[in-house]
């Protein structure tokens, strides 16, 4: 399995810091990161998350891997609190309806009151994104994955900001990453398909 490599990460963190808060793209209206499933299974520990995993690597087909990626997004949505699982819910609602100061207020309540809950910081950071804040959306796809490496939602976060910036071969690496643990997510394959003659065709 692959976790972000030490030179992704790093160029991560730094362009975090010297992104202006606005950052307008030059390319394309920002699309949605994934989604999780409507309905989510329970989780039940850290060591389900593991072998979720590990099954998840393995699926034979993708109504198995479908299974298995909803028992995962179970995993991260679930804070062990039922007051913060309630403004999770209430943020979901609010990115929904495109309301993302709502939504960018829970998630700032969140991640301050309950700052090892995963998920607080992958959804501030789509919420960051679908308002163009490139640095504070990089910020926050950093913590996710200083918390949970394996976040492929994140990863493909991360590549989607990336390629709207024009670190284009940092963005091919993101989802290249995020495919590997999960080789059933969604239109990552056509993205790398897209990018990668651009960024490798360039190369000598």
């Amino acid at each position: 399995m692959m976790l972000p490599s030490r030179p992704l990460t790093a160029a991560l963190l730094a362009l975090a810091f010297v992104l202006p808060v606005a950052a307008q793209s030059p390319l394309r209206p920002p699309e949605r990161p994934p989604e999780p499933p409507q309905e989510l299974k329970r989780p039940t520990g850290r060591a389900d998350l593991d072998r979720l995993f590990t099954l998840l690597q393995h699926a034979p087909d993708r109504d198995t891997a479908k299974l298995v990626e909803a028992r995962i997004w179970g995993q991260w949505f679930s804070s062990g609190s039922d007051t913060a699982d309630l403004l999770m819910a209430r943020a979901r609602a609010a990115m929904d309806d495109n309301d993302t100061e709502v939504a960018l207020q829970l998630l700032d309540a969140l991640v301050t009151v309950v700052p090892d809950y995963v998920e607080a910081w992958n959804r501030r950071a789509t919420v960051n994104y679908m308002r163009k804040d490139y640095g504070s959306a990089l910020h926050d796809v950093a913590e996710t994955l200083a918390r949970e490496p394996r976040h492929f939602g994140a990863l493909v976060g991360l590549g989607l900001i990336l390629e709207d910036i024009g670190q284009e071969k940092q963005a091919l690496e993101a989802f290249r990453q995020a495919l590997a643990i999960n080789p059933y997510l969604e239109r990552v394959p056509d993205l790398i398909k897209q990018l990668a003659p651009k960024v490798e065709g360039r190369e000598i």
